[in-house]
């Protein structure tokens, strides 16, 4: 296996688990969960016909879910799962686990020795240093298949010839032949081990976690054919979903239908006036006489956007995109922190002058201090505003004394720390248009591409346009990924929401 380090995780696919499909049972209570999965009537939901139905649908939600992942994440990489030590299962765990080295350690110090559980575990360290081998290693594999042959070893065994502290000296040579660069330290300190049951229980130990490197190793080398294929496999999969449960669509259908309204329906203050959510209900011929309908590309485009915007508190999530939730969620949150953090910035310079911000360290200076202290905006909005504006301030009139500049008189620094402060609120003008431009970048993203809408940078983002790119890019290659998968199903959708005309027919085009 080729010498390799273990990437970073961030995996989100427990979310798609959760919100694919949810029939009433008392085994299924993970969060996320989609409530408009659930608005149906008895009559019209689905019914589970047995447990076995259940796992299997369970089972091909996590395949299309890892699947997904795996296509979309590029730090996606697989780890053993670790229970809390505290918890009920890991103290179970534990005692199960130090009954069965303790038992071993009994069997081995037996007079005569007692190999039954020393062979079972050889039994299992073989088979996992062959799952480890490239399919050209062949004589490699014979060697182990000689090496470790379990009936051979049995009579030795037998006849109280079995010699463990050799055929753990075998393994260990093995190990540091086939591990890759992260394991060599934990190999080496498993030769130190004398005591053979010991030893044992570092070798199972280490080689676990071999077999999650193959495994990502295998991950990152298939990742080039699952993006070729993994358009039409996560169709097929969603179908097969959709085939079960015929209402899985209803919440995507109602985030276009609304998104469509909002696009063609001015604002009204009229207490008469419909709602979008009302008339998400009513008949798809609602605009027949509107003459600037939007294509069904615009819509789903804005309705990406609106993903970014999506009121946490909201179950009705799109079920074409649950897969991706928590990763839109994210983006969401990281978007609000660029936009204070140009805020900042562009209030900053308006006090300090084009001399300062000429300089790319000072610049990153700022933006270090001030991303700092906005990670607890969300819950501390006015505090985290307040410890800016002092830092910032400060650092801005050091800088100015130290360039030999006019510095900052106490009014101007007043000033400059109440429009900082001024951030925090929602309704701060600075911010409104910071939103906006990144928005609108984000679209034209969507809309023109990635590399024409970086040839026509927002002046006012330049603060941020290396954070932006890399957030643009990562929100672009989702939705590409997503409209890809489940075109047909959004074209389906809004052929009824939007009425066919000879100047609206755009079909859905590739981003």
């Amino acid at each position: 296996m080729p010498k390799m380090e273990k990437t970073a995780l961030q995996n989100d696919s427990n979310e798609a688990e959760s919100g694919a499909h949810k029939p009433e049972t008392p085994e299924q209570t993970q969060e996320n969960q989609s409530s408009c999965l659930d608005d149906h009537s008895a009559a019209s939901r689905p019914e589970v016909r047995s447990v076995t139905d259940l796992i299997e649908t369970v089972n091909e939600i996590s395949k299309l879910s890892i699947a997904h992942e795996i296509v979309v994440n590029q730090d996606f990489y697989m780890e053993d799962s670790v229970l809390p030590p505290n918890s009920l299962e890991g103290r179970i765990m534990e005692t199960m686990y130090k009954a069965f080295w303790d038992h071993l350690k009994v069997q081995l110090s037996n007079t005569p020795a007692d190999f039954t559980g020393a062979l079972e575990l050889l039994k299992e360290v073989k088979e996992i240093l062959l799952s480890l081998l490239l399919p050209r290693q062949n004589s490699l594999r014979n060697e182990i298949e000689e090496a470790l042959d379990i009936d051979l070893l049995k009579q030795e065994a037998e006849h109280g010839a079995l010699d463990v502290p050799h055929l753990s000296k075998y393994i260990l040579n093995l190990m540091t032949l086939l591990c890759a660069p992260v394991r060599d330290e934990a190999v080496r300190k498993l030769e130190s081990i004398t005591d053979p049951v010991q030893l044992l229980r570092g070798i199972f130990h280490v080689l676990g976690l071999m077999k999650m490197d193959m495994v990502n190793y295998t991950i990152q080398s298939l990742r080039p054919y699952l993006k070729e294929h993994s358009i039409q496999y996560e169709r097929a999969k969603f179908q097969e979903l959709l085939n079960k449960q015929p209402n899985l669509l209803d919440c995507t259908t109602k985030w276009l239908t609304k998104t469509a309204l909002d696009l063609t329906t001015p604002p009204s203050s009229s207490p008469d006036s419909p709602s979008s959510s009302s008339m998400a209900h009513s008949s798809p011929n609602w605009a027949v006489d509107n003459p600037q309908l939007p294509s069904s590309t615009m819509v789903l485009y804005q309705g990406y956007l609106n993903l970014l915007l999506w009121d946490l508190g909201s179950k009705e999530f799109p079920e074409t995109l649950l897969m991706d939730k928590i990763r839109l969620q994210d983006m969401e949150s990281q978007l609000k922190q660029l936009a204070i953090l140009a805020s900042v910035l562009l209030v900053a310079r308006s006090f300090s002058g084009s001399a300062l911000f000429s300089s790319t360290e000072f610049v990153n200076k700022l933006k270090r201090i001030t991303k700092a202290l906005v990670e607890e905006f969300n819950s501390r909005p006015e505090e985290a505003m307040v410890n800016v504006s002092e830092q910032v301030s400060q650092k801005i009139h050091e800088r100015l004394k130290d360039m030999g500049l006019t510095a900052l008189n106490s009014e101007k620094k007043a000033s400059l720390r109440g429009q900082l402060r001024n951030i925090a609120k929602k309704e701060n003008r600075v911010r409104s248009i910071i939103d906006q431009r990144i928005h609108l970048f984000l679209k034209g993203c969507l809309v023109r591409g990635m590399q024409e809408s970086l040839l026509d940078f927002p002046v006012g983002l330049i603060f941020i346009k290396g954070e932006l790119t890399k957030l643009g890019w990562k929100f672009f290659n989702l939705m590409r990924h997503n409209q890809q998968v489940f075109s047909p199903y959004y074209d389906e959708i809004l052929k009824d929401i939007i009425p066919p005309a000879p100047a609206q027919e755009t079909e859905m085009e590739s981003i």
